[in-house]
């Protein structure tokens, strides 16, 4: 069975409206993860790029919060006007978009080499 080529995760966590950390869904990533389906789709790219929506990605105060892999590229702050872009730049031409791109040194995640939180 062949695997897809580029996965693609969009956060849609909602913790509701006005909560401090703010949410993915409060800023509109239902709305881009639905568009992207629907770009991927029109581009003939059904199950060779897939598009899923996700819990939450840890990245809240990034704005609507994206994954792609393999690559692990994140990024934050993507809106709708952004889909086409994702779409053919990155998910098709597998070029990273710097100016979404979320620095590896700024994601919440922690280094395994670290050790064990105390």
């Amino acid at each position: 069975m062949a695997k897809f080529q580029r996965h693609m995760f969009v956060c849609v966590h909602d913790r509701g409206p006005g909560h401090p950390r703010g949410s993915c869904a409060q800023r509109g990533s239902v709305e881009v993860a639905e568009a992207l389906k629907a770009a991927v789709h029109a581009r003939g790219l059904k199950r060779i790029v897939r598009v899923n929506k996700s819990g939450c990605l840890d990245q809240c105060s990034r704005g609507v919060t994206c994954v792609i892999y393999p690559e692990g590229v994140w990024y934050g702050g993507v809106g709708t006007a952004d889909v086409e872009e994702i779409v053919d730049r990155h998910l098709i031409g597998g070029e990273a978009i710097e100016r979404l791109r979320i620095p590896d040194d700024e994601l919440t995640g922690r280094d395994p080499d670290e050790g064990a939180p105390v």
